[in-house]
């Protein structure tokens, strides 16, 4: 799916102003793509192995991934550029990063924003290496009416499977002594969430901001009763960069230059922070639960204030997601073929330190956003 949307002088009042027909244009995209397959949503994006087009996977409904990606979609310095390589941009709008693993893996798409957990899926199997950081924060699991996790025996748990926020409800039940089994799963999409909590649908979720703090808002009887580390990445599918190095580095130079941007000004963080309510609107066809300056604020927090990033810092040696890809193995979470050893070398893609090391040829200090 290719989200086109103006923001010039974007207000929340314009934004409510031209709703109607962004839900009306949703609707009738989700009763299409019902009536054609309903499970596999994608599959209307026509997506091919080693297409013309450089596929980018973006999950607009998560905050800080969304509005980065929504700045790399607006940067015309990264479509001239990847214009005159002969691999124009064309970005699609996933509902979680689990759906990208298998398009990566089949080189349907080259490149994508994942969670932790998918980005283990993909990259201990070859598929992808992994450019930078996207997020570093914490996800949680929100429970109505209770305190501790051991509490959430036999409730009723909104979750979204092989997804960052799972990985800590996973946790979160290990920590109290729970197995999965007594718990029941509610699949939900993350925006569905508090809403699904405050109509009693659900007893709990796992998952990301800013669903807990909405949650929070609505109701005193809302709290977190666990909080798990969760990290998002930004990842190239593994043949595309060695394909075409070129465009592959162009693409990480766009991404580079998106955040350099947002930490230029609060002007830009809330302009981005807009273009993203409106493309998470019109793929969802909801009003957004969050400001623009709420999405603002997750976006510093979570990476914007993260000195190194996007870099990825090794803390005294040791390469990250080792201890959940162990922990996601002892429970079986882990196709067979997958090997830490792959993923551990997926994160020895040098693309970023290259960009990085000559900024005039990358123009990542230029730039040049559509309105």
């Amino acid at each position: 799916m290719i989200i086109r949307t103006g923001t010039r002088n974007f207000h929340r009042g314009s934004f409510l102003c031209s709703f109607g027909l962004i839900l009306l244009w949703a609707g009738l995209v989700v009763c299409s793509a019902q009536g054609a397959h309903a499970a596999e949503y994608f599959d209307r994006y026509g997506l091919i192995p080693d297409s013309p087009a450089l596929d980018l996977g973006v999950q607009p409904l998560g905050y800080p991934s969304g509005v980065i990606s929504t700045v790399i979609r607006h940067d015309r310095i990264l479509q001239q550029s990847l214009a005159k390589l002969g691999q124009p941009l064309t970005t699609h709008a996933f509902r979680r990063g689990a759906d990208m693993v298998a398009l990566l893996g089949e080189r349907r798409l080259e490149a994508g924003l994942l969670g932790d957990m998918p980005t283990i899926l993909a990259a201990s199997t070859g598929s992808v290496l992994i450019v930078g950081l996207v997020k570093q924060t914490s996800t949680a699991i929100v429970a109505k009416g209770e305190t501790r996790v051991a509490g959430l025996r036999g409730k009723r748990m909104g979750y979204i499977e092989l997804s960052s926020a799972h990985y800590t409800l996973l946790q979160g039940l290990a920590s109290a002594g729970l197995q999965a089994g007594e718990v029941k799963f509610v699949p939900l999409q993350i925006d569905e969430m508090p809403d699904a909590l405050e109509r009693g649908d659900i007893d709990a979720f796992a998952g990301w901001e800013p669903a807990p703090s909405i949650a929070l808002k609505k109701d005193v009887r809302n709290h977190i009763v666990f909080r798990g580390q969760s990290s998002d990445y930004f990842v190239i599918e593994s043949t595309f960069a060695t394909r075409n190095p070129e465009a592959a580095r162009v693409l990480v130079a766009g991404f580079l230059r998106a955040i350099e941007w947002l930490r230029r000004s609060q002007q830009n963080l809330e302009k981005a922070a807009a273009w993203a309510m409106a493309e998470g609107a019109a793929f969802s066809g909801r009003l957004p639960s969050s400001s623009a300056s709420q999405i603002a604020a997750i976006t510093r927090r979570e990476i914007l204030d993260i000195p190194s990033a996007p870099a990825i810092v090794f803390s005294t040696g040791a390469t990250p997601l080792k201890s959940e890809f162990q922990f996601l193995s002892k429970l079986g979470k882990i196709s067979p073929g997958a090997r830490w050893e792959k993923l551990e070398n997926a994160f020895s893609y040098d693309g970023l330190a290259r960009v990085m090391a000559d900024p005039g040829k990358y123009q990542i200090r230029a730039y040049d956003y559509a309105d």
